[in-house]
């Protein structure tokens, strides 16, 4: 009964506040309504109603995100806390440049406590989940402009650049490292509030996008395999070397999820585990290639797969095994 008081103490606020470039007495009405303190459900027609306006314009970015974030710094219960995680979460999913600029997030949960005692379990888990999104926020911000630069990803068929190798390596990096955030973000006890599994179905949606992401991206390098530096094929190591570590950890994240009712854990893609002879025969040809006596045409037309020495076409053909379609 308080809380919804609260509630209704927020909104008759809001409706009275005056409009300006970073308030929109709609936008705050909705932003409370989408992250009020009913812990037994969402208001999923106000969040969608705050991406709808996004995704007409992207000016609607700075009232929702000063809204969102004045709510986020005024609460001690874990209800609202995980409520405007899950809101910025689908903010981060609607396509618009502004979203993507995003940055630093205006507003910190990495020491969240509720205003409760004994709620060391929700604390944790809102913790976690705001850690990944602030670093999620950043990243989408550094590499906001790789499109333009004609990275890898993007599918061109032109040779890249050595410093745009260079750069999808490091996105793929950045990559990984999102994904073991992500991992970090575990419901904790035999039985958890509805809500939390609500969030964990988000975040699981989440891992599949950006275990997608990564075993395309390392197949897009695989493919150019000859045109590495010594530096990038460095990289490329590490990078499958934590690939392996990660499928792993996945897997069983994967199984603990489905044990403990999250919904989206049943939907989960092939994971793709890569054996210990398979990152000794990559490291023996990433030597061969990044060699200095490296044969000449084994580097021309490398995107022709039928130019790549009969000895090597296993690297090629383990390259399908990376491309995953995640729906």
């Amino acid at each position: 009964m308080w809380n919804a008081l609260k509630d209704a103490s927020s909104l008759l606020i809001a409706n009275f506040a005056p409009s300006s470039a970073n308030r929109n007495p709609e936008i705050e009405a909705a932003v409370i309504k989408a992250t009020n303190h009913n812990n037994s459900r969402v208001d999923y027609r106000s969040a969608q109603l705050i991406f709808a306006w996004i995704r007409v314009s992207g000016h609607y970015i700075r009232p929702v995100m000063s809204a969102l974030s004045t709510r986020m710094e005024r609460t001690h219960t874990w209800t609202v806390a995980l409520k405007g995680l899950m809101l910025l979460h689908g903010i981060f999913s609607c396509k618009v440049p502004a979203v993507q600029k995003i940055g630093r997030l205006p507003f910190d949960l990495s020491n969240f406590k509720d205003r409760r005692p004994n709620m060391n379990q929700q604390e944790a888990f809102i913790r976690a989940y705001y850690t990944f999104l602030s670093k999620k926020s950043s990243f989408m911000a550094k590499h906001s402009d790789d499109k333009k630069e004609g990275t890898l990803r993007n599918g061109t068929k032109e040779k890249p650049k050595q410093s745009s190798m260079t750069q999808h390596l490091v996105w793929l990096e950045n990559l990984q490292g999102l994904l073991d955030m992500l991992l970090e973000i575990k419901p904790q006890g035999e039985k958890m509030n509805v809500l939390v599994l609500e969030a964990m179905n988000c975040i699981m949606l989440e891992i599949y996008d950006i275990y997608g992401r990564i075993c395309k991206g390392i197949a897009a390098v695989l493919v150019r395999i000859y045109s590495l530096g010594k530096t990038e094929a460095g990289m490329t190591f590490a990078i499958m070397q934590k690939a392996a570590v990660q499928a792993d950890n996945l897997s069983r994240y994967i199984e603990f999820c489905r044990d403990f009712g999250v919904t989206k854990a049943s939907e989960s893609p092939k994971i793709v585990h890569i054996r210990k002879e398979d990152i000794q025969e990559l490291e023996q040809i990433i030597n061969r290639a990044s060699s200095p006596e490296k044969v000449k045409k084994s580097i021309q037309n490398e995107e022709d797969k039928s130019m790549i020495p009969v000895e090597d076409s296993d690297i090629i053909k383990k390259t399908d095994s990376f491309q995953l379609v995640v729906t």
